[in-house]
């Protein structure tokens, strides 16, 4: 036999068998065959349950998912192996676990969306709930949306700069005992329960104020500082260590003073990280309810002052038009909630290009 008729006998399996195709690394299944398996699996999983009048969609589709792993790994065994097998299972495995951890993101955003467009127009982003209950009243959430602002602005004001000073500190300077009782300290706060930010601030600053009563938007800020610090801490603190070293000796190396190291190099570096972690702790605390409802409280009007009397805040006009029975509203209210925390992001976005280094 000459060495052309052998290498034709080689080849001869590869034009003989067309579903499975071979490579340098051995046999492989073609991409349809995956497609193919998946939708006979959805198929046969619904059609048996609708038989039998039995489960939910649910069901049918985690079903079908289990049916769908257990073929592809018979036949991927079968044609390509144990190795290969085992890892287009696990391909599968972590594909179907993200598109499951899809599933409640999409529903609730899609509940959010088509329960709240109900009562979407120029009339609820400027009007207040003070006298909703009156004919021809056309009530809204301008005061909450107002409020929210205003909370959210104060707190990130007082916060951010805080958290990002505190991570400098622990990072670039490594104050011994006292960067050590810092990320201690740092480290119970992120664990503290929203409502005990709350109690803190309910309790403390009516004693400095000298009213037992005093209930103001500011105070719902401090609360919302003790949540929304540590988170910036962190944060930035993870931004900053992956800055390289080398960029720092060479700073030095060139004559650069610590100050303006940490200015123009490593915060410059790292800054799309950083305003993204800030923007992260802002939509963190932005929907907390449980310490505003105990510190800032509720209105039925606007307030534009941080300092003096009650401010209604949108995770509290929520909560109250829930409990009311007006579920419209309190739909109404979240949809809002949701479109300002996606402006934040984009804004994010927008900035971290903008100021992001050069090359990246």
């Amino acid at each position: 036999m000459s060495i052309n008729e052998s290498a034709t006998d080689a080849v001869a399996p590869v034009v003989a068998t067309p579903k499975v195709v071979f490579t340098h690394s051995g046999r492989r299944l073609p991409n349809w065959v995956s497609w193919t398996v998946l939708l006979a699996s959805a198929l046969g999983s619904v059609l048996v349950f609708r038989l039998m009048d039995a489960g939910s969609i649910f069901v049918e589709l985690s079903v079908a998912l289990i049916v769908y792993v257990a073929a592809m790994f018979v036949l991927s065994r079968y044609v390509e192996g144990g190795r290969a097998s085992t890892d287009r299972m696990a391909t599968t495995l972590i594909s179907g676990s993200f598109l499951l951890a899809l599933v409640p993101l999409a529903s609730l955003l899609v509940t959010v969306v088509v329960n709240g467009m109900e009562l979407m127009s120029p009339a609820f982003f400027t009007h207040t709930t003070q006298g909703m209950t009156l004919t021809g009243a056309v009530p809204g959430a301008g005061h909450a949306i107002m409020g929210t602002l205003q909370v959210t602005l104060s707190t990130a004001i007082i916060a951010i700069p805080l958290g990002i000073l505190t991570a400098i500190y622990l990072v670039e300077y490594n104050g011994g005992w006292l960067s050590r009782v810092i990320t201690f300290l740092v480290d119970i706060m992120t664990g503290i329960p929203s409502i005990v930010a709350g109690l803190f601030a309910a309790a403390a600053l009516p004693v400095i104020v000298g009213n037992p009563g005093y209930r103001s938007g500011f105070m719902g800020a401090v609360a919302l500082v003790v949540l929304m610090t540590p988170i910036v801490v962190r944060n930035t603190e993870e931004m900053l260590r992956l800055v390289s070293n080398e960029l720092r000796e060479a700073a030095y190396a060139l004559g650069v003073t610590k100050s303006r190291t940490i200015v123009h190099v490593v915060l410059r570096t790292s800054l799309p990280g950083i305003v993204s972690g800030c923007v992260i702790a802002t939509a963190r605390i932005i929907g907390e309810s449980a310490p505003l409802l105990i510190t800032a409280g509720a209105t039925d009007y606007y307030n534009f002052s941080m300092f003096n009397d009650r401010v209604m805040t949108l995770p509290v006009f929520v909560y109250n038009q829930y409990v009311a029975g007006n579920f419209s509203m309190a739909w109404a209210g979240a949809l809002v909630l949701v479109l300002i925390v996606l402006l934040l992001n984009l804004f994010a976005r927008i900035i971290a290009r903008v100021f992001a280094p050069k090359g990246q």
